[in-house]
């Protein structure tokens, strides 16, 4: 057997055994019980080591008659925040949406919590933030923790963020899934499910026709945590709706679990790692499919009235498992198998509580399999793609190259107007071309290799391929920019101008890697000489749009719209300058002919000409209101 299978198993119920073993858990449910009777929708607790907890109750949600139960609503941004914008989804892709009614009761509380937060950021002891809830407040609890996260990271901050759930319910789709996966926020969430809960389980669901029985259920749940006595007051379902409700979401859930003709689509999906908890112990899951799967193999031995009752039960869940760790009660039960990999198999199937089910023991263990990392490990790969990237090296090179002939010959274009302009295919702008593409896909599928986690986590913050992928990015993206307008490609009607409607997501990734580098004291130093490559890889094509004012100015007669094209062009002259000024420019820029030093003559000659009207305004047609078409 080899050595390293033997990990995945034992990992997700040791996994779940140290987690156990810390106060977290522990904490965290503390809090949520505190803030079921607080006043207010949250309640803050500052530990030893600068760990603040943040709890939330299971707050009720109202719900009419409609769909609400059911609607997904857009998640670009919170407040003034972008998210996810290292990863602009792609045309034709599923935007990232989460469940309207649980984003709502989130707004209802954000800038009370935004504010606390930011507070306690102002205090230099806080180190890290955990937060929690309970029911839907742990839905609340986590779009909490995805605003902390955007933002921390926003200002590169090392305050590190934990978010601990309690039976919440599914919040998003599966892109929403999946940006937190390309994020690498995955780990940053753990939500804990109890074996027979139904509330995590509902949304696989169409339940809109149970919205009755639904809000009786929240109420009934939201009374219980505030007293157990409580609860009694609230509107009963009966036997035979709970029944009914267990039944319909069964069978829901089971047609997510096929594939093929059997499967139904699936609205929301999890997102995070997910903590399974039985009364014989806990293991960990971070596979969507395989969190679906083990959320039906753990249900069907459960029964209607227990689905309801164990909504309320993680109190007495975290006690046993503590109980459990202080006791050192892990051990497994019957014949341990000779092979370490099987081991841990029967552990994290006997800490399931599906040991006794013999109809669950093969499907769960299928499930389980899935979750192995397969192929090499992410250091493995690290290496590996290293090996290719000196491999790709000559493909740069010889781009270098061409950059270099460019600049030295007679029509003093430079390498951008070259480029855009070329004309046939001589061999060496084929060369070019094909080395333009081959580099593409290269940093394409480090990209791709990054995102499905099979890279380190930290590969986006190692110098080595920080610097590579800037340098790749500044060399050849304005061959991009140029065949983007050198092909028209910014007029057709679907389109635009590059930065907006053609720029490629890699490069939008790259900038994030650069920006969120740490700089050397080297990089303050002045320039004593103009920089190799220009260091805005996207200088060209912001002298295409500066262009394309121009052009317009001679045109339009509105004052309004002359105002904003005025405003741009200065704005962007006085950017280029400072570009210059600085040396951050390559000399290509300031060729004789190139796109940047015509633009800077046409600007020139429209301004003596806008004089002159100012100055003779008799000799120029009125109808051009101040404005003049040379």
């Amino acid at each position: 057997m080899v050595a390293d299978e033997a990990s995945p198993f034992e990992t997700s119920e040791m996994l779940a055994t140290f987690l156990a073993s810390t106060p977290l858990l522990s904490e965290s449910w503390k809090l949520c019980t505190v803030a079921a009777t607080a006043p207010r929708s949250f309640v803050t607790e500052r530990s030893d080591g600068g760990v603040v907890y943040v709890g939330f109750a299971g707050i009720q949600m109202a719900c009419g008659s409609d769909s609400s139960w059911r609607n997904l609503v857009p998640l670009d941004s919170i407040g003034d925040l972008p998210l996810f914008s290292s990863h602009r989804i792609k045309e034709g892709d599923e935007a990232v949406m989460v469940h309207a009614g649980m984003l709502n009761l989130f707004w209802s509380i954000f800038n009370p919590f935004q504010k606390q937060i930011l507070a306690m950021m102002g205090n230099t002891n806080t180190k890290s933030f955990v937060i929690t809830g309970h029911s839907i407040g742990g839905a609340t609890a986590s779009l909490c923790a995805l605003w902390l996260l955007s933002y921390l990271q926003h200002i590169s901050s090392s305050v590190s963020v934990l978010c601990i759930t309690f039976g919440s319910p599914l919040l998003g789709n599966g892109s929403f899934s999946r940006a937190i996966l390309k994020e690498r926020w995955g780990g940053n969430f753990c939500h804990v499910v109890s074996k027979h809960d139904i509330m995590p389980r509902l949304l696989f669901a169409p339940i809109v026709p149970y919205t009755a029985q639904l809000n009786f259920l929240l109420q009934f749940w939201q009374l219980s945590m505030t007293s157990p006595h409580f609860g009694k007051l609230a509107v009963q379902i009966s036997d035979e709706q709970k029944a009914e409700l267990f039944n319909f979401v069964m069978s829901y859930l089971h047609s997510a679990t096929q594939d093929g003709e059997g499967s139904a689509p699936i609205l929301f999906h999890p997102f995070g790692t997910y903590f399974f908890v039985s009364e014989e112990g806990a293991i960990c899951v971070d596979s969507s499919t395989a969190v679906i799967k083990m959320m039906h193999l753990m249900l069907v031995s459960s029964s209607p009235a227990c689905s309801i009752e164990d909504h309320l039960k993680y109190g007495d869940y975290v006690k046993t498992l503590s109980l459990k760790f202080l006791n050192h009660d892990n051990t497994m039960q019957g014949n341990i198998p000779d092979s370490s990999y099987e081991a841990g198999l029967e552990l994290a199937i006997q800490s399931s509580g599906l040991a006794n089910q013999e109809l669950a023991i093969e499907p769960a263990k299928e499930c389980l399999q899935m979750t192995r990392r397969m192929g090499p490990s992410p250091t493995k790969n690290a290496a590996s793609l290293a090996i290719r990237l000196s491999k790709v090296v000559p493909y740069r090179a010889e781009i270098e190259w061409y950059k270099a002939w460019c600049d030295q010959q007679i029509d003093q274009m430079g390498y951008y107007d070259l480029f855009k302009g070329r004309r046939g295919s001589s061999k060496r702008d084929m060369k070019v071309n094909m080395n333009r593409h081959k580099l593409a896909r290269f940093w394409n599928n480090v990209i791709d290799m990054l995102e499905r986690n099979e890279l380190p986590h930290d590969l986006a913050t190692r110098a080595k391929w920080v610097n590579a992928s800037h340098s790749y990015k500044l060399l050849v993206e304005p061959l991009d920019i140029a065949e983007y307008y050198g092909k028209g490609m910014h007029m057709h009607p679907n389109k635009g101008h590059y930065i907006q409607h053609g720029r490629e997501r890699r490069y939008e990734i790259f900038d994030r890697w650069w920006k969120d580098r740490k700089v050397t004291a080297e990089e303050n130093n002045e320039r004593s000489t103009y920089a190799s490559l220009t260091q805005d890889s996207c200088f060209w094509a912001r002298v295409e749009e500066a262009r394309d004012w121009l052009d317009s100015i001679r045109r339009e007669s509105d004052t309004t719209k002359l105002a904003v094209w005025w405003h741009n062009i200065e704005k962007f002259e006085k950017y280029a300058m400072e570009l210059i000024e600085n040396k951050e420019v390559s000399q290509d820029v300031l060729a004789k002919n190139s796109s940047y030093s015509i633009w800077v003559e046409d600007l020139r000659e429209l301004r003596e000409l806008k004089a002159k009207v100012k100055r003779f305004p008799h000799h120029f047609p009125p109808s051009l209101d101040g404005e003049v078409v040379p």
